[in-house]
């Protein structure tokens, strides 16, 4: 059997901490505490200032702005555990279970966090596949509109009626982007209904003739008509034109003026839905109305025989 160890009495623990050196621990640990202080701010300034070197070299390069900001805090954020973990080793921390530490607080964070790790997830997607950039005007996650800027976590659009909508990453990868911007020219489609008594081959030089009459419809391609309907009402033509983007919302407001003026000033119509209304002036059975009428009238007592046929 082992011998017992001796407990410490409460005298022999005073005698061990009189005999401890106070002043000196309290200067190492001082020096120490100074040393973690000085390393953790000199590394903080020294972080950004590297990280916004870097965006500015990127800017030089006409790197994209959305990943250049991406590439700038990024870096600056592991500068920063860098800087920190060095100034805990200045304080005698143990960098092994220091990281250890880290790491289990790392998946503990992620599970509770997942939804927003999917976000960070899409938002590196975003920025590395680049889909759309600043500026360009998008349909993203079903809401449309101009790229304000693409975060971690959310994409900024601004619509048109200047409202700002903020989509998170998540539901911006998961779903259809239309970029209206990433090509030099788009399509408009014009829409027209003529009566079915009208020249139709007239209505599509008519067509025609506006679109490349319009200074900004562009000659290549070139616009054309098709008949894509025969409706309730009208025959349907459909202008298919090509603008440059800049010039769409323009173009388009200036053909379809156009349409609408020179297809009646060529004496063709563009008819409306409409319905035809037959009133029978008798009932199932052939019984004129007028005789129905007097019968109920006379059944009430007010006429004292109906006239006869």
């Amino acid at each position: 059997m082992q011998a017992k160890q001796p407990v410490a009495t409460p005298g022999e623990i005073v005698k061990d901490i009189r005999g401890i050196d106070w002043l000196q621990l309290l200067e190492t640990w001082g020096l120490k505490l100074l040393a973690a202080t000085v390393i953790f701010l000199v590394g903080m300034w020294l972080a950004r200032r590297l990280s916004l070197g870097l965006e500015r070299v990127m800017g030089r390069a006409h790197v994209d702005s959305t990943l250049s900001g991406f590439l700038r805090r990024t870096s600056y954020a592991a500068m920063m555990v860098l800087v920190l973990v060095t100034a805990l080793t200045s304080l005698g921390v143990n960098p092994t279970s220091m990281l250890a530490v880290l790491g289990a607080a790392g998946l503990a964070v992620g599970l509770a966090l997942k939804d927003s790790l999917s976000n960070i997830a899409s938002g590196v997607m975003l920025i590395v596949l680049r889909p759309f950039r600043v500026g360009d005007h998008v349909i993203a996650a079903g809401q449309e509109g101009v790229v304000l800027e693409v975060r971690i976590f959310q994409t900024r659009l601004r619509a048109f009626d200047q409202r700002l909508i903020i989509l998170p990453n998540s539901e911006v990868t998961t779903a259809p982007i239309i970029n209206y911007s990433s090509l030099p020219t788009r399509r408009m489609e014009i829409v027209v209904g003529i009566g079915y008594d009208d020249d139709l081959k007239r209505a599509q030089q008519i067509l025609l003739d506006i679109a490349r009459a319009n200074p900004l419809i562009l000659k290549d391609p070139a616009p054309f008509v098709q008949v894509t309907n025969l409706g309730e009402s009208s025959v349907e033509l459909k202008l298919y034109a090509f603008a440059k983007n800049a010039d769409f919302g323009d173009a388009k407001s200036q053909v379809t003026e156009s349409v609408r003026t020179d297809i009646i000033g060529n004496g063709l119509n563009i008819p409306y839905p409409q319905r035809d209304l037959h009133v029978y002036h008798h009932n199932a059975d052939g019984t004129p109305l007028t005789e129905i009428i007097t019968r109920s009238v006379a059944d009430d007592g007010d006429v004292a025989a109906a006239p006869k046929a």
